[in-house]
């Protein structure tokens, strides 16, 4: 069975795999993501590539930023900037003569759930990452859509609040699981407002000030899911990013979208509620998207999308 190298290149850890074309991993490791610059960032990856070099049949990239698929250039790069219209297929492809690919991240954890998690054989759908801000991907069709400048599915850049003077007011902050937990811990009076496991036991728990915030942020997030889905009249929703492993969390989105519907005749009575569900893959699911993404591009498949 043919093997594949993937890499994640994340803001704090570079993760890698060897896969086989059937979703298998046969081996993974990570590393800190080096930040000096794309020299000594390339020179990290080479140095793994190279301990695997015959053994692979293709490279498949996920990383942040905009992503031309067609022509696997890397835009803006997120937290690493210097990745800004690195050329993958000079970089890699031309480097170890082997097909690659890469994929924005939020769009490879979507491809993931497509081909082995919650949006298998879904046609229409989106998946929804709370992390920092919102990211994610939609699904038409039975295909990701990338869109004529490859942001499609940019659910940060919606405007939130029509009267919001700075980025607070659009949906990458109000919809920012990160926020929601700082603000959790502030009015806890917490010293690690980052702390998740201590927000969610005060959620868990029942505390007045915790629950209030939480049931406000889950609100914003059906608002957000309600706002797409009268454009994509998605089946279904998948939640992914680290507070999705709590329960309480679908659940409470659930009930804020019916509460949210409930309050407008023709929302209720006319738009469909999708199915809101969780993610399949958590930690590894870059590494299975971005592994799909060049399964499908090898293929010619992912021309029907673009």
């Amino acid at each position: 069975m043919k093997q594949y190298l993937v890499f994640d290149i994340g803001g704090t850890n570079l993760k890698y795999a060897l896969l086989d074309n059937a979703g298998n991993i046969i081996e993974k490791n990570k590393k800190p993501t080096v930040k000096s610059g794309l020299n000594d960032f390339l020179k990290e990856m080479y140095e793994i590539a190279d301990q695997y070099n015959g053994n692979f049949k293709g490279i498949a990239i996920s990383c942040p930023g905009k992503i031309d698929v067609d022509n696997k250039i890397i835009h803006f790069g997120g937290s690493l900037p210097f990745l800004d219209g690195a050329n993958i297929q000079k970089l890699f492809g031309d480097k170890y003569g082997v097909p690659v690919g890469v994929e924005n991240d939020g769009k490879a954890a979507a491809l993931a759930e497509m081909w082995l998690g919650a949006l298998k054989d879904v046609v229409s759908g989106e998946m929804l990452t709370l992390g920092s801000e919102v990211g994610g991907g939609i699904v038409v069709g039975g295909q990701l859509i990338h869109g004529a400048h490859f942001q499609a599915g940019e659910l940060s850049f919606m405007r939130y609040d029509m009267n919001c003077a700075d980025w607070s007011g659009f949906t990458g902050q109000k919809g920012s699981a990160v926020n929601m937990i700082k603000r959790v811990n502030e009015a806890l009076g917490n010293s690690n407002l980052e702390d998740g496991q201590k927000a969610f036991e005060a959620i868990n728990a029942g505390n007045t000030q915790a629950v209030q915030i939480f049931e406000e942020y889950c609100a914003d997030v059906a608002n957000i899911i309600l706002s797409v889905q009268a454009v994509v009249d998605g089946e279904r929703v998948v939640i992914a990013g680290g507070i999705s492993a709590q329960d309480i969390v679908i659940e409470t989105i659930k009930k804020q979208y019916q509460a949210l519907a409930n309050k407008f005749y023709r929302v209720k009575n006319e738009l469909t509620m999708p199915e809101i569900v969780r993610a399949k893959f958590e930690n590894d699911a870059n590494i299975y998207g971005a592994l799909y993404a060049l399964l499908l591009d090898i293929n010619g498949q992912s021309e029907e999308a673009k």
